[in-house]
């Protein structure tokens, strides 16, 4: 495999049911010489359950949240279950974390979405401090504070009884918006984008550039992880343009559902990071068709072209060409989706 790009798998959340076959995906993916494996959580598994429960099998696998949403569980709970994974693991877990968007937020967690970056630096900060354990975790809010104002009056600063592994336990940012990725590059150790680009990666420099160079900025270029989730489908060379057009017919629900249903018309930030790429008409014709309850034909606009710069499609020697991209990025980890003979091939490739 190559020195200079990591694999990782992307488990993802679950669908309507147990995914049985994770298991062997996951021995796959360490006998292949794999960096990590992900998890994942939207509104129905959660992320960290499967990640304990399959990861103890593991030996050598990184064990990562992609994402964690920071709803989910207040700071100091997700700093417990941080460091209670990392301990478990001989310190490989990895902690992403995620805003996640306005529907999820205040439609199933029951909580105001507003000032997600603020939220998202106050967390972040909290965590550190539990994990650092160098005195009582006290927080001035306004979003968590530590003790809680009011109340009962009996509220009191502590620090985790158990010792965590590690202080520096990295925690990894889910973004999609420039101001967020600023910031993921400012407090964090990486960043989790989704439907990355290699071809379109110079919109992410600016940001990228901004948060590194700000006052206390915990990591730059060097030592900044970004890890990249890329769907994968070989074909056969015979089938030739065919064969690539089916491949990504395989995608396209996928996309049209990001682009269209996962979330409002107006607030809908995976929608956004298309337009950035250059398709803002696809975008609304795509977002209008599946609102207006018209999914198939939301999904056959979705373009070919679109998917290639966002995947791994084709027979071994275009995906090979297409990897040399992903290579000279500045993506450190390709997350690839749990299909084992995708993965062995992508291995190979890069061997």
């Amino acid at each position: 495999m190559s020195k200079g790009l990591k694999l990782g798998v992307q488990l993802g959340y679950w669908g309507a049911g147990r995914p049985d076959h994770f298991p062997a995906v996951i021995a796959e993916a360490e006998k292949l010489g794999f960096d990590s494996v992900w998890t994942a959580e939207s509104w129905g598994s959660d992320a960290l359950t499967p990640l304990a429960w399959w990861g103890a099998s593991t030996t050598t696998l990184r064990l990562g949240t992609a994402l964690m949403q920071l709803s989910g569980r207040t700071p100091t709970a997700a700093a417990m279950a941080a460091l209670t994974m990392d301990l478990l693991s001989d310190g490989r877990f990895v902690m992403g974390l995620g805003v996640s968007g306005p529907q999820v937020v205040e439609g199933w967690y029951g909580q105001e979405f507003a000032k997600p970056l603020a939220r998202t630096r106050e967390y972040v900060q909290i965590i550190r401090d539990v994990l650092a354990r160098e005195a009582p975790v006290t927080s001035p809010g306004p979003h968590y504070p530590l003790p809680l104002p009011g109340g009962t009056g009996l509220g009191k600063a502590l620090k985790p009884i158990t010792h965590p592994l590690r202080a520096d336990l990295p925690i990894i940012l889910g973004a999609e918006g420039p101001k967020n990725i600023a910031l993921a590059a400012e407090i964090s150790d990486g960043w989790l984008p989704i439907f990355y680009a290699p071809k379109h990666e110079a919109m992410y420099r600016e940001s990228l550039a901004e948060g590194f160079a700000r006052p206390g900025a915990r990591r730059g270029w060097a030592d900044f992880e970004v890890l990249a989730g890329a769907p994968v489908i070989v074909t056969e060379e015979s089938d030739g343009a065919a064969g690539i057009e089916a491949a990504a017919d395989v995608i396209r629900p996928m996309i049209a559902l990001y682009i269209g249903g996962m979330g409002a018309k107006d607030v809908n930030f995976h929608a956004r990071v298309y337009e950035r790429m250059g398709y803002e008409a696809e975008v609304e014709e795509i977002q209008n068709l599946y609102l207006a309850g018209h999914k198939d034909d939301a999904i056959a606009a979705v373009p070919t072209q679109l998917i290639e710069e966002t995947a791994l499609i084709g027979p071994r020697a275009k995906l090979r060409d297409d990897l040399a991209a992903w290579q000279e990025s500045f993506v450190t980890s390709l997350l690839l989706y749990p299909d084992i003979n995708s993965m062995r091939v992508i291995a190979e490739l890069l061997g």
